[in-house]
């Protein structure tokens, strides 16, 4: 977030300018409401949905659908037909129409969920934009991101249509039994408690708990992992906080973007104008998360100006959140919380109890802190799969006219400048600070957001150069940093770049710039879901990428691994950190984890550094690992063979909250693994979520020796156990 003020800070700038930017400024003022640039704010309401809600599959003939549509018709949403391309017909007994603007002439449905692929995703998004459906929700993650900033200039022009994911579970109503999403249903229950998550794993968590401990949950809005999100947390609050279903909130956060601290300067706002606010409780993952890794979201990395987990933690916990390690302790947390607020509940779980029986509705028709270690204090350049060199960077610059040079010797100042995400504003940006110094960046760094359709205007630049006290330089550095920021964005949008910056100074003896020390951050799904920029994707050098990486990558699995944690009197200690290491030295108790989904997996390694890095036990998390919602038998034992590489891995945990991913089908791949990769270390695995039971059948039948819980804590316990010196 950044105010009004701190964006036109220069003195330079004359009353009219400064009246100028004012105004643009507010224009991109966080929390506001239909006062904003466009009316998307007034589709906030769209997000209502249940019992009345009418619903359309794009993509609905598809096997994923069809599956899908089933489970959600026989749970009871009101599915009432779908989409096929110049299709048309019948399919599981429900028209099936050739466009969603037929569709919504003879079907009048309140929200379409998309189920196609990520290379045709942006299209369909865009055709339901423009048929006007109230609530659009995109599963598909890998959507190029260029292609979801123009779907947002167009969402941020219209006040018809509202957005949820991409890259996300979806939305659910619980207690009006309308699933659009691929949620595990039997996980969920109607009950009081509303949810917006960016992880679907460790929203899978919350809503388990919560049905465990009676409380059920009313409405969950996944807000996805994406670096975009077409519904944020704010948006969510704003529609629990006038439901009448919904007696308290929770948020599932993670590290990237700036989302969660929005939410606690609302959360704060909300608490001081309500005589009796909702309790809130919250978990963020990410605290243990790799510096400078893209950590299996594509949104879950901490760009410069953005708050790491613990300031976000931070934040959540002075605006009177109740925070939480991890998600399996929310249903006795909301109990509590909810006690101490004066809500009776008793009431809320027979509400819920009765809710089983009897649905209530939403309608779509609108008449003491545990302690985190600190995280590194300086945000290192990102790492992405298509990483290029310096020279390869310089080169792709020097194609449009931006010449690059080694760095100057003596300087009296330099400034970085570039174009790339403000997710906040859901388009492009001007990123400038007036320094380069690594320990300033963060504070000072500045986002000037503009429409993607239509590109930065002058007077967005000149509010850029301004900022940098740039605009009285002399007229022809001025016209090249001017020139600068078009070349940086027409490079920007052809490369689909994610961020491009450079540093530059004046040379005061020849009145012109110095660019040098360029950083460029591209967007891999460009290639990989849509074949687009091939010959970029072509410099890429994978004899730079670890073998077990590539490896990884190959089958479909995020795998990164962590830094070994020095020793300290015994105890592990995260503070300082040396590289992996395949060396004799160093430690060799590390815990190897494989987990379903990334947050999750983020949050495995937070609750492992947080149980076990202090006595009795004295040990920490080998990687991250995520062996994605698709994962097969075949993944499973690939993700063994990644971990068991590692000599620092003394035990293996397996954490598993079923979704898309059946506990059945990891348990075959563990056997598959003993199999073919010749399992030597102890194994603890944990399942919950879909067809649980059956997976833990098939692991005892099997007669291995593996160690198998349902509850969390006891699991995290006995590899803590194991890690330290226990027998299996």
């Amino acid at each position: 977030m950044f105010s009004v003020r701190s964006r036109c800070l220069s003195k330079r700038l004359s009353p009219k300018t400064k009246s100028q930017c004012l105004r643009l400024q507010t224009s991109y003022a966080p929390f506001s409401s239909s006062s904003r640039r466009n009316g998307y704010d007034d589709t906030i309401q769209n997000l209502k949905i249940g019992k009345d809600t009418r619903v359309i599959f794009q993509g609905f003939t598809g096997k994923q659908a069809t599956a899908n549509a089933k489970e959600s018709i026989e749970w009871g949403t009101k599915i009432v037909g779908g989409v096929k391309p110049n299709g048309s017909g019948e399919h599981l007994g429900l028209p099936v129409l050739p466009s969603v603007k037929a569709a919504m002439k003879e079907l009048k449905p309140d929200a379409t969920g998309i189920y196609v692929a990520a290379h045709q995703a942006a299209g369909a998004i865009e055709e339901a934009i423009e048929a006007e459906v109230p609530l659009i929700v995109a599963v598909a993650e890998h959507i190029p991101i260029h292609d979801v900033m123009r779907i947002h200039s167009m969402l941020q022009t219209q006040s018809k249509s509202r957005l949820v994911g991409a890259n996300a579970p979806g939305i659910i109503s619980a207690i009006g039994r309308c699933r659009i999403g691929f949620q595990p249903l039997p996980t969920f229950s109607p009950g009081h408690i509303g949810i917006v998550a960016k992880s679907g794993t460790l929203s899978y968590e919350t809503v388990g708990s919560l049905t465990r401990a009676g409380l059920g949950q009313s409405l969950c809005i996944g807000m996805g992992g994406d670096v975009i999100a077409g519904t944020n947390f704010v948006d969510a609050l704003k529609v629990f906080e006038h439901d009448d279903d919904t007696e308290a909130i929770i948020i599932v956060g993670e590290l990237g973007g700036t989302s969660e601290e929005e939410a606690a300067e609302w959360i704060a706002d909300y608490r001081r104008r309500t005589k009796d606010p909702k309790p809130i409780a919250a978990v963020i993952g990410g605290f243990q998360a790799a510096p400078g890794r893209v950590m299996g979201h594509a949104g879950a990395w901490t760009g410069l100006g953005e708050g790491t987990s613990e300031t976000k933690y931070k934040a959540l916990e002075r605006a009177g959140v109740t925070m939480v390690d991890h998600p399996a302790k929310f249903g006795a947390v909301m109990k509590d919380i909810l006690a101490q607020s004066g809500r009776s509940v008793k009431k809320i779980e027979q509400s819920a109890a009765q809710a089983q029986q009897k649905r209530s509705y939403h309608t779509s028709h609108f008449p003491s802190r545990p302690q985190f270690p600190a995280s590194r204090a300086q945000i290192p350049q990102q790492k992405r799969s298509l990483h290029l060199s310096a020279d390869q960077n310089a080169k792709i610059l020097n194609q449009y006219s931006i010449n690059v040079s080694s760095e100057p010797s003596s300087a009296p100042s330099s400034h970085l400048l570039g174009i790339t995400v403000a997710r906040t504003d859901r388009s492009p940006c001007i990123i400038a600070a007036p320094t380069t110094d690594p320990t300033q960046l963060q504070k000072r760094v500045k986002r000037f957001p503009f429409d993607y359709r239509q590109g930065p205007t002058q007077e967005t630049i000149q509010f850029a150069l301004a900022y940098l006290q740039f605009d009285a330089s002399p007229p022809k550095a001025k016209a090249q940093a001017v020139e600068l920021v078009k070349n940086l964005w027409k490079m920007y949008v052809e490369k689909e770049a994610i961020v491009s910056t450079v540093n530059f100074t004046l040379n005061e003896e020849q009145d012109e710039i110095t660019i040098y020390d360029p950083y460029l951050f591209f967007d891999d799904a460009a290639f990989k879901s849509n074949k687009r920029q091939a010959d970029l994707h072509s410099l890429r050098d994978k004899s730079a990428i670890p073998p077990a990486e590539l490896e990884a990558e190959e089958s479909g699995i995020v795998f990164v691994p962590l830094a070994s944690p020095s020793t300290s009197s015994g105890a592990a200690s995260v503070s300082t950190q040396t590289p992996p290491s395949s060396s004799s030295e160093g430690p060799r108790n590390l815990v190897g984890t494989l987990v379903n989904g990334a947050g999750l997996a983020m949050n495995t390694n937070d609750v492992l550094s947080l149980r076990l890095s202090s006595p009795p036990f004295s040990t920490s998390s080998a990687n991250f690992l995520d062996t994605g919602g698709k994962a097969t038998s075949k993944t499973i034992s690939t993700s063994f063979k990644l971990i068991l590489a590692d000599p620092r891995v003394s035990v293996v945990f397996v954490n598993i909250f079923g979704g898309l991913t059946l506990c059945d089908m990891i348990a075959e791949g563990i056997i598959l693994a003993f199999k073919e990769v010749g399992v030597n270390k102890p194994v603890v695995v944990r399942l919950r979520g879909t067809n649980e039971e059956k997976g833990q059948k098939v692991l005892e039948a099997a007669s291995l020796p593996i160690k198998a819980f349902d509850d969390f804590e006891e699991a995290v316990q006995e590899v803590g156990r194991l890690a330290n010196g226990g027998k299996a």
